[in-house]
C-alpha cells in the first residue's frame, strides 16, 4: 500500500485534507476553543510547532462560506463532538498572519502590514455589493483596497471589518492573528520596536477589546509580550502558554502520536533514536515531539537524525543575549551541555526591550523559544531547567564555538586541546594563557573568578564532545571535582584527565607554586579519580590550574597504572 506524503511546509487545512497528505488529529483543539470561556485566547509556542495550520484550520471550520467545508472534517475528533454541527461554518472569520513580517526597517514593515490588510479586506470585497453598508462605510472599505489607507486606517482595520461581517451575516465574527509577534522582535532587531509596538496595540485593541462584533479572537505567537505594551485594556484575555495544561497536546506530537506515526511508516525500530533527538518539550503535563524535525526524520531516505529544526532559525537574538558583556560562557549553560538541569528564574511575561538591561530574562527566552524544557517548579518563579533533546544540545554547542570563532583563532583553540588531549601540558599552559589574554577582561573575574575559568575551559572542551564525556561539578571519591575527560566507548586506553582550579590570593610573587601543589594534594587526598578508576580508565592526567587575574599557571600528575586508590584510606 502507498504511503502517503508528509506535510512539510504544508500549513493550509484544506489542501493537506483534500491532496490525502498524512494528518495528525489535531481537531480537538476547536472543541477546546469553543468551550474556552475567554473570549479572546492567546496561545504562546514555538516556532514551526503547527500553529499556522491549527490556526487555518480554525477559519476552515469556523467560515461561513457558500460551500460547505463539512466533508473536510470526516473520520476526525471534532465530528463525534456536540458542538460540531452547531459552530460548523456558522461565523464569517478575518484571518492574518504576520510570519512574514521580518524587515529590518519600520517603512517596509508598515507597507507590508498593509498588504495583509488589504488581502483580508479583499478577500471580503462582496461586503461592497448591495446596501449592506452605509456609503462613508464603502469609502473607507475602498479607501484600502484602492491603497490609499494609511496607519490610522490599517489600525482600525480589525474594528471595522468585523463590524460589517457582523451586520452581513448576521452573525458575529472570529478573528485569527497568527504570529503576532514576529514583527515586533524584527522591530526590536532593527530599531523600530517603540512603533512596530505602538501599531500592534492600537490594531489588536480596536479588534478584541470590548467589540460587541466579536464571537472569538485567537492569537498565536512564540512570546507573551508584555500586557502592557500590547493588550493594555484588554480583560477578555487568557493567555494559555507552555507552562499551563490547557491547549497542552495541540502543539507538536505526543508520544502515542509518534509511535503511530512510526509505525504507519514501518520504522518504530528508530524510536529510541528519535526520542533522543527530538523528544524531550513538555507543554503542561504532555511531553512533545518537534514535529517539524519529526516529519523531516521520517520523509528522508537516509533516517540520519539531523537538526532539521534548528537550521530553519534565526538564533542571532539568542546568540546576542548568552554571549554578550562578560559572561560569555555561563556556567549554567555549560552544566546543561553536560545533560545536568540547573534552577533559573522563569517569567512567563517578557518585555523585549528589558532583555538588554537583565540577564535573567534570557532562561525565559529560551524556554518559550523551545531551547529549554522545564522539569519542575521550585518556587513563584524558579523553575529547574535542562536542554530537551539532542538537536538542541547541538544547538548549544554551536554558539559556544560560534563565541571562540570571534575572539580566537581555531588553529590555536585546536592546537591547545590537542596539548590537553596527549598530555603536552606545558603547551596546553602557554595557549590557555594566550587565549585568556584575547578574551577575557579584567571585570570577568569580581565576585567568584574560579567560575569565570571553569566555563571558560568547559567551553573550549565541547571540541571534545565526540571523544570525551565531559562533566564538571561532579562527586567522586570524597569530594567534588571541577572537570573530568572521561573517555567515551570501549578505549580504555585514553587518557582520562581530571582538572582544579584555584585562585592566587596571596601578593607574594612564588604564591602560585603552593597554590598548584595544594590542587594537586586536594585532587589525590579527595580521589577525584575514582570515577574514572572504576570504569577501567588506567591512565589519568590530574591538572591543577592557579590563577590570579589574567596570568595563570598549570601543573600536572599522571597516575601510571601501577599507582591504586583505595577508598578506605
Amino acid at each position: 500500500m502507498k504511503k502517503q506524503s508528509l506535510p512539510i511546509g504544508v500549513s493550509d487545512f484544506k489542501k493537506l485534507r483534500t491532496k490525502n497528505f498524512y494528518y495528525i488529529d489535531k481537531t480537538d483543539f476547536i472543541r477546546e476553543i469553543i468551550e474556552t470561556a475567554a473570549e479572546v485566547i492567546l496561545l504562546p509556542r514555538p516556532r514551526r510547532f503547527g500553529k499556522t495550520l491549527n490556526l487555518d484550520m480554525l477559519k476552515v471550520f469556523f467560515e461561513k462560506i457558500g460551500k460547505d467545508n463539512k466533508k473536510l472534517f470526516q473520520g476526525l475528533s471534532i465530528e463525534k463532538q456536540n458542538c460540531f454541527d452547531t459552530h460548523q461554518g456558522k461565523y464569517p472569520v478575518i484571518f492574518m498572519t504576520l510570519k512574514d513580517l521580518k524587515h529590518t526597517n519600520w517603512k517596509e514593515c508598515f507597507q507590508n502590514l498593509k498588504t495583509i490588510v488589504y488581502d483580508e479586506y479583499a478577500r471580503h470585497r462582496y461586503l461592497l455589493d448591495g446596501d449592506m453598508l452605509f456609503p462613508e462605510e464603502k469609502t473607507r472599505f475602498q479607501k484600502i483596497l484602492n491603497g490609499r489607507s494609511g496607519m490610522a486606517d490599517c489600525a482600525n482595520s480589525l474594528k471595522y471589518l468585523s463590524k460589517f461581517l457582523h451586520r452581513y451575516h448576521n452573525s458575529p465574527v472570529i478573528i485569527l492573528i497568527d504570529e503576532y509577534d514576529t514583527p515586533i522582535h524584527a522591530g526590536y532587531n532593527n530599531g523600530y520596536y517603540e512603533k512596530i509596538v505602538g501599531f500592534i496595540r492600537n490594531f489588536l485593541s480596536g479588534g478584541l477589546k470590548d467589540n460587541s462584533h466579536l464571537f472569538k479572537g485567537v492569537l498565536t505567537g512564540i512570546l507573551r509580550v508584555a500586557k502592557e505594551s500590547i493588550f493594555s485594556g484588554l480583560n477578555n484575555l487568557a493567555v494559555y502558554t507552555i507552562m499551563l495544561e490547557e491547549f497542552s497536546d495541540h502543539f507538536g506530537f505526543t508520544d502515542d502520536e509518534v509511535c503511530k506515526l512510526l509505525s504507519d511508516y514501518e520504522i518504530s525500530k528508530h524510536y529510541d533514536e528519535v526520542a533522543k533527538w527530538y523528544d524531550g518539550y513538555r507543554f503542561g503535563d504532555k511531553t512533545i515531539y518537534n514535529p517539524w524535525s519529526l516529519i523531516n526524520y521520517v520523509n528522508s531516505k537516509s533516517k540520519r537524525p539531523l537538526p532539521y529544526w534548528i537550521n530553519t532559525g534565526d538564533t542571532s537574538m539568542i546568540d546576542h543575549l548568552a554571549t554578550r558583556g562578560g559572561k560569555e560562557i555561563r556556567e549554567e549553560i555549560g552544566m546543561m551541555i553536560e545533560g545536568r538541569s540547573v534552577q533559573l528564574p522563569v517569567y512567563e511575561t517578557i518585555v523585549l526591550r528589558d532583555l538588554d538591561l537583565r540577564d535573567d530574562l534570557l532562561w525565559s527566552l529560551l524556554l518559550f523559544t523551545g531551547y529549554l524544557r522545564p522539569v519542575r517548579q521550585m518556587d513563584d518563579e524558579i523553575w529547574e531547567l535542562c536542554i530537551p533533546n539532542r538537536e538542541i544540545l547541538m544547538m548549544y554547542r554551536d554558539l559556544i564555538k560560534r563565541w571562540f570563532a570571534t575572539k580566537v583563532e581555531r588553529n590555536q583553540l585546536l592546537e591547545m586541546i590537542r596539548g590537553l588531549e596527549t598530555g603536552n601540558v606545558k603547551l596546553f599552559e602557554r595557549l590557555l594563557q594566550k587565549v585568556v589574554i584575547q578574551i577575557m577582561s579584567y571585570h570577568d573575574f569580581g565576585g567568584e573568578p574560579e567560575k569565570v575559568y571553569h566555563a571558560l575551559v568547559l567551553g573550549m572542551l565541547v571540541w571534545l564532545d565526540g571523544k570525551y564525556d565531559i562533566r564538571s561539578n561532579r562527586e567522586s571519591g570524597y569530594g567534588r571535582y571541577d572537570i573530568m575527560l572521561k573517555p567515551k566507548g570501549d578505549n580504555k586506553n585514553r587518557t582520562g584527565i581530571v582538572i582544579e582550579f584555584k585562585i592566587v590570593e596571596k601578593a607574594d610573587n612564588n604564591a602560585h607554586k603552593q597554590v598548584l601543589k595544594d590542587a594537586l594534594k586536594q585532587i589525590k587526598d579527595r580521589k577525584y579519580a575514582t570515577e574514572l578508576r572504576a570504569s577501567g580508565i588506567t591512565d589519568i592526567l590530574e591538572i591543577a590550574v592557579a590563577f590570579k587575574g589574567k596570568k595563570l599557571w598549570v601543573d600536572h600528575r599522571r597516575l601510571q597504572t601501577t599507582e591504586r586508590y583505595c577508598m578506605g584510606g
